[in-house]
């Protein structure tokens, strides 16, 4: 018999078709991602991207360096404000585009990284957020990463991009607008509860992932920092020394089953209270007509079994 779960928050539902079950290793993918013979993010190529904006050196070389994205979606051209027809909503796609290039060793993925690398990276995620929020015309920054073949990445070294938008997402807007009925911080409670049950994955002195009650994806994990803080820019060198040492964690264990995976950061805009946490979202099943139909999701694994997969040595 099936199961259905609804989100902590959200009027977001879930069908569990446990009939469906895998053993974890029975998810791996094997992927091909077709390589052009030059590589636009590797030492030597730094012509063919658009002017640098910053970088972190390391033994006369850089290390993490970033600047525009070549393919924008948004541009700071144009105006930003919305013009509103009765049914007729738009304005020009404004804002600022830009890609991280997370390592000089092609052959490197962020999982392969130490610690104190992926920290430099989440520290210029920090940096950049704190400048693109304040361009006039934005109103939110989203920090997201794509990696493998379904994950909608088309490029093999490893990056994250992040598109400061004249838009704040209704995915934001909507936790936001449902945590605020509740008298406190719903995701302040619900990790205290979620610490103690077979869905917590990994835990340290700042940080806590777990495997989310309503798991929309295949072994779906969210990352929560414990105290009540909004926005990465907040934390301190020992906290992002925690989550990057979590992240990790979860990207070693993905890489095992060779995932695609997206994650994307979810923060508090200016003026709003949000609980910051990353989502991890593995890419191993592809929508349908139900789950596009309904808005409703069917997943195979239960996120208590994910759970203990990612727990498990």
């Amino acid at each position: 018999m099936g199961i259905l779960r609804k989100d902590y928050i959200l009027d977001r539902w879930v069908y569990y078709a446990t009939e469906r079950k895998k053993r974890p290793f029975e998810f791996r993918k094997e992927e091909v991602i077709k390589e052009s013979k030059i590589c636009f993010f590797c030492p030597g190529s730094e012509h063919l991207t658009p002017k640098e904006i910053g970088r972190v050196e390391e033994k006369g070389t850089w290390k993490i360096r970033w600047f525009p994205n070549k393919f924008p979606a948004v541009e700071l051209k144009g105006n930003a404000k919305l013009a509103k027809n009765k049914f007729f909503a738009h304005s020009d796609a404004y804002g600022r585009h830009e890609v991280i290039a997370e390592t000089s060793e092609h052959k490197k993925q962020l999982a392969d990284l130490s610690v104190e690398h992926i920290m430099e990276i989440l520290e210029v995620y920090a940096l950049r957020m704190k400048t693109l929020s304040q361009l006039k015309g934005i109103k939110y920054v989203t920090i997201f990463k794509n990696h493998g073949v379904f994950g909608g990445t088309s490029l093999v070294h490893s990056h994250t991009q992040i598109m400061a938008i004249s838009i704040l997402p209704k995915e934001i807007m909507d936790e936001i607008n449902a945590a605020k009925k509740h008298k406190k911080c719903p995701y302040c409670n619900i990790i205290k509860i979620e610490s103690k049950t077979k869905r917590e994955v990994f835990e340290n002195k700042n940080f806590i992932a777990i495997a989310p009650f309503a798991s929309r994806f295949n072994f779906e994990v969210w990352i929560f920092s414990k105290k009540h803080k909004k926005n990465i820019t907040e934390f301190d060198d020992n906290e992002l020394k925690d989550l990057a040492v979590i992240l990790k964690k979860i990207l070693l264990k993905l890489k095992r089953l060779n995932a695609s995976y997206n994650y994307y950061l979810h923060y508090a805009p200016q003026g709003f209270d949000l609980h910051f946490h990353i989502e991890v979202s593995p890419r191993f099943a592809k929508w349908g007509g139900f789950e596009l139909s309904t808005g409703a999701i069917i997943n195979s694994v239960m996120p208590e079994d994910a759970a203990r997969f990612y727990r498990s040595k």
